[in-house]
């Protein structure tokens, strides 16, 4: 993480030199002014002029002058490599790259056991997000989304719940132990590494009641009706088909059962289309973190209410109480460098990571994504 913030410190740095060098090429000494017979020669003497001036000041700073020239082109260089998204998203693609980042530790020494964005309130943001522990900001958001959703220890201490896109389980073992022993709680995922990690930190807590495995959200093998409740906590982004991934989550719970999802969307198009930016920043977006496309928070609406399976669907904008998440998941790894600086394989990785995460902070101030919240209950069989 630490490696971005450098690399925008040289940059800053070198933009510094390229203005204080380009000032003193072209400060005038007394006065200059000339008046000739045409506009066309005064513009050519004057570029002429121009020329031989920053010439020889290039001379008489030449410090200063590789020092801004190396800025301009290092500045280019790195923005080029960033810019250009690296983990397209294909058929294997989410199993491959989520293996990686269980494999490398680095995903888990910052962001503990949850990989979900954190949840800071009004205070909190007031008095600094910095200030508020980043692990502790996961878990604040798994009891926030649980109230969201109308999960209650007294109320589902005996339920059969479905981590849909369960991670490493962090979210899974944190239900499994809230909701007491006699609860059953399943974790699915497309990462054999995220399913071994899962189920060895359960068995390390005794939480015998999670358990994990790997399986397609998009085609599940349970049967109709058999969870309580269905949670999915930014899977959706994965998705290539998000009509098939809401029809399963349906199917699959009981009648009077409930759901609550979170998921990154887009803003809705539909009244104010995308412009050339808007749809170069989603790109970005999708293309960097392995994602076939977002969608909007009214059009996932849409989907559940098209199953005719659910009642009235509750959804919310949290990109406020969640947006310090990006930024501050870059300062931990600069305040703390012991999860990457040993592991130089790795820092191109982290650089890329850092810069999506500043781009993901960008798109969601100026309200190109939102942060889409979900509930519902399931109708009771007549």
């Amino acid at each position: 993480m630490r490696v971005i913030a450098s690399t925008a410190a040289a940059v800053v740095s070198g933009s510094v030199l390229l203005t204080s060098s380009c000032h003193a090429f072209t400060q005038p000494r007394g006065n200059s002014g000339v008046t000739l017979g045409n506009k066309r020669s005064s513009t050519t003497s004057l570029s002429m002029g121009l020329k031989t001036t920053l010439v020889k000041k290039a001379v008489q700073y030449p410090v200063a002058t590789a020092a801004a020239g190396a800025a301009v082109v290092g500045t280019a260089a790195v923005k080029f490599v960033l810019d250009r998204p690296s983990r397209t998203y294909d058929e294997n693609s989410v199993a491959r790259e989520y293996d990686a980042w269980t494999q490398d530790g680095i995903l888990e020494y910052y962001w503990g056991e949850h990989i979900h964005l954190g949840y800071y309130n009004e205070e909190e943001m007031e008095a600094g997000y910095k200030k508020k522990d980043f692990i502790e900001a996961k878990y604040d958001f798994i009891d926030e989304m649980m109230k969201f959703g109308g999960i209650d220890p007294a109320t589902d201490s005996g339920a059969k719940v479905l981590d849909v896109g369960c991670g490493f389980g962090g979210t899974s073992r944190y239900l499994a132990d809230k909701l007491g022993p006699k609860a059953e709680v399943t974790g699915i995922t497309l990462s054999p590494n995220q399913v071994k990690r899962g189920t060895e930190l359960a068995e390390e807590r005794g939480l015998n009641n999670a358990k994990f495995t790997v399986m397609n959200a998009l085609e599940m093998d349970f049967p109709d009706n058999s969870f309580d409740i269905v949670w999915a906590c930014e899977s959706g982004e994965h998705m290539p088909d998000k009509e098939a991934y809401i029809n399963e989550m349906m199917r699959v719970l009981k009648p009077g059962g409930k759901f609550v999802m979170a998921t990154w969307c887009q803003r809705d198009d539909r009244e104010v289309p995308f412009d050339k930016k808007d749809k170069r920043d989603l790109r970005f977006l999708y293309e960097e973190w392995t994602h076939p496309y977002f969608i909007s928070i009214e059009s996932y609406a849409e989907l559940v209410d098209a199953t005719k399976l659910m009642g009235q669907v509750k959804t919310a904008d949290w990109c406020e109480p969640t947006i310090a998440s990006w930024r501050h998941s870059v300062w931990v790894g600069i305040f703390d460098p012991r999860g990457w600086i040993l592991k130089p394989t790795k820092y191109l990785k982290c650089a890329r990571d850092a810069y999506c995460l500043e781009r993901m902070h960008r798109a969601f101030k100026r309200g190109l994504m939102e942060y889409g919240m979900f509930a519902a209950t399931k109708k009771k069989e007549e």
